[in-house]
C-alpha cells in the first residue's frame, strides 16, 4: 500500500506534536509512504526510512492555493489513499482520504472568533467530514462533539494524544527539593482560563501564599481575544507572576519537576496534555472539571475544582499549597504509559489498513 500524508503541519503545537511522534511508527510498517512538506523538517524521515519519499511542499494550509490549485494532487492522486492530520484537504484528491480533527472548539464557543470567521471554519469541518473515509479524533469528548455538530454517518475513532518519550527518559534527575512555583502552560485564550486563575492567585496571595506564577509562553507573542487576562496581568508584579519566554523540552522538563503544582485551568480542550507531562514529572495537578478531563484523568491522582470558578480555585490552591510542603509525585508505571503514540500510531495504522 502507498500511503501520502500531509506533513506541512509538523512544527505546529498540538498538531505538529501528534503526527511528529505517530510518523516513526507509521513508517515502520510495510508499506511505503510520501510525505508533503518542507524537505529540511523532513530530511530525517527520509534519510531513516528506506519506503519514505518527501515530496517537497509549503503552500498554505486553508488558503485558497491549497483549495484551488494545489499542484500535488496528480501525485497523491497515483498513491492509494491521503492522511491530513488536520482538517484541511488539498482540492482535487480523489483517493480515499482520513483525517484527523482534533476537536470542534468554534461551535461549542463561539465567542471565539467572529461570525465570519465561525461560518468559514465550519464549512472546512463539514467538508473535511464530507470528504472522509474515517475521521480520528483524541478523546470520547471530541468524539461525541463532532457527531453533535457533524452527524454520525461518518466513523469516527478515537487516536488519544499522548505524552512525548523525552518526558518518560530518566536523563535527568528530579530535583527533591520543591521550588514555590505555581505552573501554567497554555496561550492567552479565553478557553484556557488563565483570568480564572489569576482572580485565584491574586486572592491566594492576599491571603499569605508565597508562591510564584510561572506562565510558559511568551507575552508579548500571544494571540488572543482574552482582554480580561490581559489587563490583569499589565498590573500583576512581575516579581510574582513570570512569564518564561520559550523554553526547550528539557527546561521545561526541569521546571515543572522543580513546580510545587501545575494548573489547568482549561473552559474547554480536546485532550489537554500539560496535567499529564506534569504528573510524569512529579508534580501534582489542579485541572477543571471539564468533562474531556473527567475523562482522560479519571484514573490519576489528580485534584478536581469547579471549571470557571476562581473561589473554588483559590481554596484548592490554599488547600494543596499553603504552609505544606510540596512532596514529588511518583505515578505507577500503569498510568505512565497509559497513553502512547506507540498505541495511537497502531490505531491509526489499523485503520488504514
Amino acid at each position: 500500500m502507498n500511503i501520502s500524508i500531509d506533513c506541512r503541519m509538523i512544527d505546529a503545537s498540538g498538531v505538529g506534536v501528534y503526527l511528529r511522534e505517530c510518523l516513526p511508527y507509521l513508517l515502520d510498517s510495510p508499506h511505503s509512504f510520501m510525505l508533503l512538506g518542507d524537505k529540511k523538517k523532513l530530511v530525517s524521515f527520509s534519510n531513516n526510512y528506506q519506503n519514505t519519499q518527501v515530496i517537497h511542499c509549503t503552500i498554505k494550509p486553508f488558503s485558497f492555493r491549497e483549495l484551488l490549485a494545489f499542484p500535488l494532487k496528480k501525485i497523491i492522486n497515483q498513491t492509494d489513499l491521503f492522511y491530513s492530520p488536520y482538517f484541511n484537504i488539498p482540492g482535487g484528491i480523489t483517493v480515499p482520504i482520513y483525517t484527523t480533527i482534533h476537536d470542534i472548539i468554534f461551535p461549542d464557543m463561539p465567542e471565539l472568533t467572529s461570525k465570519t470567521g465561525h461560518a468559514a471554519r465550519m464549512w472546512f469541518y463539514r467538508r473535511a467530514f464530507r470528504r472522509s473515509k474515517k475521521i480520528f479524533t483524541v478523546s470520547q469528548f471530541s468524539r461525541s462533539r463532532l457527531e453533535i455538530h457533524l452527524g454520525k454517518k461518518i466513523p469516527i475513532i478515537v487516536t488519544h494524544s499522548a505524552i512525548q518519550p523525552h518526558f518518560l527518559r530518566n536523563d535527568f534527575m528530579i530535583p527533591v527539593e520543591k521550588k514555590q512555583g505555581i505552573v501554567f502552560i497554555g496561550n492567552i485564550k479565553k478557553h484556557k482560563g488563565l483570568s480564572i486563575l489569576l482572580d485565584a492567585f491574586f486572592k491566594a496571595r492576599r491571603e499569605g501564599l508565597p508562591h510564584k506564577l510561572v506562565i510558559v509562553g511568551e507575552k508579548n507573542n500571544f494571540r488572543s481575544k482574552d482582554n480580561e487576562a490581559l489587563e490583569k496581568l499589565k498590573s500583576a508584579d512581575p516579581s510574582f507572576v513570570e512569564f518564561t519566554g520559550f523554553i526547550s523540552d528539557e527546561k521545561l522538563k526541569v521546571l515543572l519537576a522543580q513546580a510545587a503544582l501545575l494548573v489547568q485551568p482549561s473552559l474547554y480542550e480536546g485532550f489537554g496534555l500539560p496535567p499529564l507531562e506534569a504528573m510524569i514529572c512529579g508534580t501534582q495537578a489542579l485541572i477543571s472539571d471539564i468533562p474531556v478531563f473527567k475523562e482522560i484523568y479519571a484514573e490519576f491522582p489528580v485534584t478536581f475544582f469547579h471549571a470557571g470558578d476562581s473561589n473554588d480555585l483559590k481554596e484548592k490552591l490554599m488547600a494543596l499549597l499553603y504552609d505544606k510542603k510540596a512532596e514529588t509525585l511518583m505515578l505507577p508505571e500503569s498510568l505512565a504509559s497509559k497513553y502512547t503514540f506507540e498505541k495511537t500510531a497502531g490505531i491509526i495504522m489499523g485503520a488504514l489498513r
